[in-house]
Parts: structure tokens; C-alpha cells; sequence
């Protein structure tokens, strides 16, 4: 026979025990409750008919009612709607104290932060993120995006790394970017830029691709305007093409973006170089602004 424990329906035999149980555990407090009342009725006639009798009752149920009350102070715990009141009240000083202006945590809800874009190399391989994650929390910074992306040929970032992280955080006010830059570097960051972000950063870049497109397929001449939104560059203008386009100090800091055979854009990003998969959201852009110009003519 097999020894495994066999499985017994939750309603077999459990229904008649349970009410016999019930019914004993009546009839003895029904007992008791006559047995108490005899013995009250006792007592009340045996001292009702002497002098002190009254006053022996009246000091025995003074005396318990004491002896009730003190007990329940003692071992008793708050009623329940007095715990829900010192509940709310303990919220309440929570909330008055947030706003006294007492010192919270550093990176707490109450701090005051500021948005950085950090972009840096980074060999793939397992557990590499979370050491940048740790950097980060470390610092007490809070990452709010992040787009990793490859890192293309060697001309735009030296090689021997596989992908390209950026990333928009939010740190606090008094953290320089040369501790951001040093804590990523010891986390295995390569060529850390730290630039100042905006709100807009936030937005993903596929969504601000697609909404632009339809900016310039309605209007073409919003060309200009609509790549450095894309880019975040903060310099757009027209070029013709075969121009001398003077390179800044900064490696790839500009890039020219070929709109139609007599018409270029020259964008530049000081300190934050553009990467591959900018420059192919760039073509793709002003592809829509081709085809939309030229398909009305």
C-alpha cells in the first residue's frame, strides 16, 4: 500500500463534531449561568436580613467594578476606535512634519534635484548595469531613463567597447558633475559626458521621432527647428552642400545632415557628442521633410 497522506474532503466528517461541540459548550454556560444566579440570590438573602448586609453588597460590586476597570487598563489594548483616531493622528504629524521644513534624507521627497544627461561607453557583460546602478544610487541619484545603443564605428567613439549608455537622472543640487563623472568611471564608464538636462529629455526618443515627422510632412519649413528639438542641439542652421564646415575642438560635436542636392543642415551640440543613431534619426527626418516638399510639387 502506498504510504502518501490521502486527501480528505474538507465537509467529511467534520460538520458533526463542530455542532456537537457548539451545543455542550452551551448547555455549560447555561449552567454556569444558573449556578451563578443561585448563588447571587443566596448570598442576597443571607446578608439582606442583617444590618450590614446592604452595605457588604454595595462595597462587593463597588469593589468590582474597580477591580474591572483597572484591569482593563492594565492589560487591555485601546478600542478600536481609538486606535483609528491615533492612526489618523500619527498620519497628521507625518504630514506636519513635511511641512515644517525639517531636514529630510539626502535624495528624500523633499530635496531640492536637478536633471543631468549622462552619456558613456560601457563593455557588455553581466552585472556591468548594476555596478552603474549602484554608482548611481550611491550618489543618491535616481535614473529616470536610460537607451542603450551600439556604439557604431570607431570614428564616432574610439572602439573596443560594445554599447553606448545615456541617461537622464535627477541628483541632488550640491553633487558636482566631476563626482558623477569619477563615480561612473570606477564603475566601468568610459568617456563619461555630463551635460545639464531638461524635462523634454525625458521623452522617448521614438515617440518625439514620430510627432516631429508629422510636424514636417505639414509644414517642411519647420525643418530646422524640429531637428534640434530631435537632437537637443542647441545651433541649427542651412548649408550648402560642399561647404567648409569647421570642426570644433570637441570630437563629432557637429554634424552636417543632407536635406536635398542644393541644401544641408549643420547642427552643433557642444559637449555632448552625436552618436550613430542620432545621425540616423537626423536622415530620417529630413527624409520626411524631402519626400512631403517634393511630393506637393
Amino acid at each position: 500500500m502506498s504510504d502518501a497522506p490521502k486527501a480528505i474532503h474538507p465537509r467529511a466528517g467534520t460538520c458533526r463534531p463542530h455542532h456537537a461541540r457548539s451545543w455542550r459548550r452551551e448547555a455549560v454556560e447555561v449552567a454556569a449561568l444558573f449556578l451563578a444566579v443561585g448563588l447571587a440570590h443566596l448570598l442576597a438573602t443571607l446578608l439582606g436580613h442583617t444590618d450590614p448586609g446592604p452595605v457588604v453588597l454595595v462595597g462587593l460590586g463597588a469593589a468590582l467594578v474597580v477591580g474591572s476597570a483597572v484591569h482593563k487598563r492594565l492589560h487591555g489594548g485601546p478600542p478600536s476606535g481609538a486606535g483609528r483616531r491615533g492612526a489618523k493622528g500619527s498620519r497628521a504629524g507625518r504630514r506636519g512634519a513635511k511641512g515644517s521644513g525639517a531636514p529630510l534624507p539626502e535624495g528624500g521627497a523633499g530635496t531640492v534635484m536637478s536633471l543631468w544627461r549622462i552619456r558613456m561607453r560601457v563593455v557588455e557583460r553581466p552585472g556591468r548595469l548594476a555596478e552603474v546602478a549602484g554608482a548611481f544610487g550611491r550618489l543618491g541619484c535616481n535614473i529616470l531613463s536610460l537607451h542603450i545603443a551600439p556604439t557604431g564605428s570607431s570614428a564616432i567613439t574610439p572602439a573596443g567597447c560594445d554599447a553606448l549608455d545615456e541617461f537622464v537622472v535627477e541628483a541632488p543640487t550640491g553633487l558636482e558633475p566631476d563626482a558623477l563623472r569619477a563615480a561612473l568611471a570606477a564603475a566601468g564608464g568610459l568617456d563619461v559626458f555630463v551635460v545639464p538636462a531638461r524635462v523634454k529629455d525625458l521623452t522617448d526618443p521614438g515617440v518625439q521621432g514620430l510627432l516631429l515627422a508629422r510636424r514636417v510632412h505639414d509644414d517642411p519649413g519647420q525643418l530646422p527647428q524640429a531637428m534640434g528639438e530631435l537632437l537637443r542641439a542647441p545651433e541649427v542652421e542651412w548649408r550648402r552642400p560642399g561647404e567648409t564646415v569647421a570642426e570644433e575642438a570637441e570630437l563629432n560635436s557637429t554634424m552636417v545632415v543632407s536635406v536635398h542636392p542644393e541644401r544641408a543642415l549643420l547642427l552643433r551640440r557642444p559637449g555632448l557628442p552625436f552618436t550613430p543613431t542620432e545621425a540616423a534619426r537626423a536622415a530620417a527626418l529630413a527624409a520626411a521633410a524631402r519626400d512631403a516638399r517634393y511630393s506637393r510639387t
